[in-house]
Parts: C-alpha cells; sequence; structure tokens
C-alpha cells in the first residue's frame, strides 16, 4: 500500500541509523512517554492488517506500551500470541470467505454456515465475544432480496451464537471508494437486517470512514441507531489514513458521542499510517488513540 505523506508526533527525534536498528519494543516504550495514561472511558483497539508489517508479537508490545489492550481482525492463529500478552481479540475473523461472496447470496450459505458454526464454537471457547461477518457483493441482486437472503442465511447460525454468547457482527462498507458493489453499503440497509433478525447477538460493525463517504451525517447516526451498532472502526477522510486534522472527521466529537450513549464495546483504529518508518506509524497509532480519547 502506498504512503503518501508523512504524520510523525513532535518530540520525536532518532537518526536514521537508530530507526533501522531499534525493536518495535525499545520503540514503543521511547513514544510511550510523550502522552498522559488513558482515561478509561473508551475501549481502544487497532485493527491487525493495518499494522501488517510489524509481527503480531511487535504490535503486542507497542498496544500495551501505548496503555490499552485489544487487537482487532485476529484469527485463531495468533490467538495465543494475544492471550500471552493479556490482549483481548476485540474482532475475531478467519470464519467469512471473503468479503465479496457473502450472506446475501444461497449459493455460498452451506459453506458459510458450516465456517461460522465452527468459528463460533472456537471464539467462545477462548472467551472471545465478537466475530465479523460481510454481506457480498450485490452482483445484480436487489437491495431487498439480498435482505431476504442474508437473513434466510443467518438464521441457521444465530442460536449457535446465542447459546454460546458470540455477537455476529455485518461490517458496513462504503460502495463508492473502497468496495464497488458491496450492499452493505448504508447504515439503514443493515439496521433493517438487525431488527429483522431480532437477536442481541447480531449487530453492525459501523465503520465511520467508510459511512462518511457512502452517507455522512455520522454523529446523529450513532445517537439514533446505537442499540444496533456494536463495534467501531475509524480513519481519515479521505485516504483512509490518520485521524488528525488533514481530514474531514471531528474525532473527538464522534468519540464523545459514543461515549454519551453508554457504548461499552470497542472502537478500533483502522487507518493507514502514512509514515514509512516504523517510529513514525507507532506514532500515528499513538496520537490516533489519543485524539480518540475523551
Amino acid at each position: 500500500m502506498n504512503y503518501p505523506r508523512r504524520h510523525l508526533l513532535k518530540g520525536i527525534v532518532l537518526t536514521s541509523a537508530t530507526l533501522a536498528t531499534t525493536s518495535a519494543a525499545s520503540v514503543s516504550s521511547d513514544i510511550a512517554k510523550i502522552q498522559p495514561n488513558l482515561k478509561g472511558n473508551i475501549n481502544h483497539s487497532v485493527s491487525r492488517w493495518t499494522y501488517g508489517d510489524l509481527s503480531i508479537e511487535e504490535l503486542c508490545e507497542v498496544v500495551k506500551s501505548i496503555g490499552f489492550s485489544a487487537i482487532d481482525l485476529v484469527g485463531p492463529e495468533d490467538w495465543p500470541v494475544l492471550k500471552r500478552y493479556g490482549i483481548n481479540s476485540s474482532m475475531c475473523n478467519g470464519a467469512e470467505l471473503n468479503l465479496v461472496d457473502g450472506w446475501i447470496h444461497t449459493q455460498f450459505h452451506d459453506e458459510l454456515v458450516g465456517r461460522y458454526l465452527r468459528h463460533i464454537d472456537l471464539v467462545a471457547s477462548a472467551g472471545y465475544t465478537n466475530l465479523i461477518c460481510f454481506s457480498g457483493n450485490a452482483r445484480g441482486l436487489s437491495s431487498e432480496q439480498g435482505l431476504e437472503n442474508a437473513l434466510a442465511g443467518l438464521r441457521r447460525i444465530m442460536p449457535a451464537a446465542e447459546k454460546k454468547g458470540v455477537v455476529i457482527q455485518m461490517e458496513l462498507f462504503n460502495s463508492k471508494v473502497d468496495h464497488p458493489d458491496y450492499m452493505a453499503d448504508n447504515s439503514a440497509w443493515g439496521i433493517s437486517l438487525c431488527k429483522a433478525l431480532n437477536s442481541e447477538n447480531f449487530k453492525l460493525l459501523y465503520d465511520i470512514y467508510h459511512m462518511q463517504i457512502n452517507e455522512g451525517d455520522i454523529i446523529r447516526t450513532i445517537k439514533d441507531n446505537h442499540q444496533y451498532f456494536g463495534h467501531y472502526h475509524t480513519a481519515g477522510v479521505p485516504g483512509r489514513h490518520e485521524i488528525d486534522d488533514t481530514q474531514e472527521l471531528n474525532y473527538p466529537a464522534i468519540a464523545r458521542a459514543i461515549t454519551d450513549i453508554g457504548f461499552k464495546g470497542y472502537l478500533a483504529q483502522e487507518f493507514i499510517p502514512t509514515p514509512k518508518d516504523r517510529l513514525g506509524k507507532i506514532a500515528s497509532l499513538k496520537n490516533a488513540v489519543h485524539i480518540c480519547d475523551v
């Protein structure tokens, strides 16, 4: 992925030779001194894939140094590492086929049901709660037919999720920029699915970046529909990079809205860091967490 601009916290100065030889653990230790302790009103997390150049062990070290204890979109193969560090898998993955072949297509239901039933058991046995899912691309289906198909498939796994205490969370994507033809590209469609399923174990992963692109009106939507949103993702608009003042969203206000409605789940950073060096990327994460720590 491209990182077209550089964003570093003020006060971080290291030579290139030091950057080349410094481990993630020592880097995270250095930047841990820059900002105050977290307030505890927001449960912070970070998406694993956005820091894919770090090993899972290194990312755990970074997360611990910043002061939170969760990583998003981690599958069973890395759960033992998270447990060793005392870090939660705040959004589990690995049951999905991919992002485009999802629950709105009946031809995938049998395979999806088998995969999700197995994963529900794995998530519950590991002591985790959230498991991601996707609508998939429309490929000519009407939104009404897609909704009907998704209901038929998801109803086959919801009894197991309810029994095991696992929450299935469908992520909302934008179809304008990043995921053309994705069906769950608006909160209204997802909320209709939630209402039809009528289960506390099915929620929407409300991705703020994606929904700002497709529909806007973020704070009002959160306040009016928070009972259907079980998880939040961040990123800057435009560009999907840092959530600082280079972009259009006011993340402190959004984070306050999330706390005001009494949300106890996770707000996960899912921006693509722009710095090319490791220290700069870690600094971007620490800054983003601080911005949302209201």
